[in-house]
């Protein structure tokens, strides 16, 4: 066992400062790195030690492995925490640092490798005799071939890039006439996004459940899992809206798919926080999708609902200690909700929509969690994703965590960028999401920009009218001394405030 004593975190904004904060809690020293973008991070200003690494671009920069060790050798750094997105998932850079003797909070190099790539995850799986959707065995370029086996397989079919990863290189083909021209489509958009044009088909699931089991496991061999996350509401194959524990699970069903879970994790000789994501059909049959070989965006919820801090367990698990949790101490405790508060505009396809925050007032109460790294006044930089922060809520009962976030989602101030507050609102309110009928169709089926392009109520429309009545007599009055504003123009008037 080898003692940490002094951290870098190889990233930035919230999960940055999330993880030096717990890390500060352990008594471990941080260090940050950062672009030139970043200079007044609040992660920068947190760490003990900061160095800057590179221009803005993330390839310049947060991606320079070799910087970053580095770093780590001029100031003494003991170990690396990869927080998610950039070097996070990268087998090369997990050996790289194991090689400069340091430590990697997170799996070896050679499981990220296995779960790296989905269709050597599916045949790491397939040992354990996992669930898998019916499809290819193997990667294709062949369009007659992949033809072929779609026909076997039977129509709908799906057709997925193999290196693919946020819905790149993907294409639902609904017959067989209009398989080429999506075949071409999704080889084209694989080899553009990833330099490889390999694919597999598989059977298309219809009104497909998004779900995935939360596991730790030691480098002692014991592995646990610590329940579902539900992340079926998505825009562009990406989460918006995550949920603990899922709405549609029965006790039975969820302890199954743990115990798969925990099997693809001992299939590749899985250490650390990962989580294993299933697709689940409308009937409750669930199929392995692939491994996700880090800590993820959505961990806060299953933090919330079993108390467990992952982060810390990461710390402890790097370190070479045993995992003092075991599976049957484990249990779910009330619901918990999560957002991802983009800047982002619903009402305009949720395109970036960065620049500076001129209003930043995070919500309070029991129960209420923001996950961020920026307060007001800083700008939300064009370079990176435009993730402001995660709000979570946490309480007895499903509909208390809704009502809950709802809340929180009106105390919530941002002005000076666009954001996803307004649509995750809509989203808590629907009374598909509310009855718990809903799938990653969420979105198709039931959003149009339309629904947050709101009037303005009674209220608005009477301090509007006055401050315009009192702006209008001051232009007709000479300017002496002070002036004094109209009581109802000084109500609560802010702009870009979600109701």
């Amino acid at each position: 066992m080898r003692k940490i004593n002094k951290l870098l975190v190889a990233n930035r904004g919230e999960i940055a400062l999330r993880v030096m904060r717990t890390a500060r809690e352990m008594g471990i020293k941080t260090v940050a790195v950062y672009s030139e973008a970043d200079r007044n991070a609040l992660h920068v200003r947190y760490a003990d030690e900061a160095v800057c690494i590179g221009p803005a671009a993330s390839s310049e920069s947060y991606l320079r492995g070799d910087k970053i060790i580095d770093v780590c050798k001029k100031l003494g750094v003991d170990a690396i925490h990869p927080g998610y997105g950039f070097l996070s998932e990268n087998a090369k850079f997990s050996q790289m640092v194991k090689d400069a003797g340091l430590l990697f909070v997170g799996p070896s190099a050679e499981s990220i490798e296995i779960m790296g790539d989905k269709l050597s995850a599916k045949r790491a799986a397939a040992k354990y005799k996992i669930p898998m959707v019916p499809g290819t065995p193997d990667a294709v370029t062949d369009r007659a071939e992949a033809k072929a086996i779609a026909s076997q397989i039977g129509y709908p079919v799906l057709i997925k890039a193999s290196a693919g990863g946020g819905g790149k290189g993907m294409r639902i083909v609904e017959n067989e006439e209009e398989f080429d021209e999506q075949m071409e489509r999704a080889v084209s958009e694989a080899i553009s996004a990833f330099g490889d044009g390999a694919v597999f088909v598989e059977k298309y699931v219809a009104s497909p459940r998004h779900i995935e089991i939360q596991v730790l496991g030691d480098q002692h061999g014991n592995i646990i899992y610590l329940f579902e996350r539900e992340c079926s509401v998505q825009r562009r194959h990406q989460k918006v809206v995550e949920e603990a524990p899922s709405s549609c699970l029965t006790p039975e069903i969820r302890e199954a798919m743990g115990k798969c879970a925990v099997d693809v994790a001992r299939s590749c000789g899985y250490y650390g926080a990962g989580t294993v994501e299933f697709i689940v059909d409308d009937q409750l049959n669930f199929y392995f999708l692939e491994m996700n070989t880090r800590l993820q965006v959505e961990h806060p919820v299953t933090e919330m609902i079993t108390g467990v801090d992952l982060v810390r367990q990461m710390i402890y698990i790097a370190e070479g200690q045993e995992l003092q949790l075991k599976q049957e101490d484990l249990e779910i405790n009330g619901h918990a909700m999560e957002i991802r508060v983009y800047a982002e505009d619903p009402t305009n396809n949720f395109l970036p929509d960065v620049g500076n925050l001129k209003t930043y007032v995070r919500p309070q109460g029991n129960g209420v969690r923001v996950d961020d790294g920026f307060e007001q006044g800083m700008d939300i930089p064009i370079y990176y994703d435009p993730m402001i922060a995660k709000l979570i809520t946490h309480a007895a009962t499903r509909q208390e965590s809704i009502d809950k976030m709802v809340r929180a989602i009106d105390e919530y101030e941002i002005t000076g960028v666009q954001t996803t507050l307004a649509f995750c609102r809509f989203v808590m309110l629907h009374e598909a999401f509310t009855s718990g009928n809903f799938d990653t169709h969420f979105v198709k089926h039931y959003f149009i920009p339309e629904v947050l392009k709101r009037e303005a109520n009674q209220e608005e429309i009477e301090v509007a009218a006055a401050l315009v009545a009192y702006l209008m007599n001051q232009t007709k009055q000479p300017t002496s001394g002070s002036t004094t504003v109209p009581v109802a123009a000084k109500s609560k008037w802010k702009t870009n405030r979600v109701k």
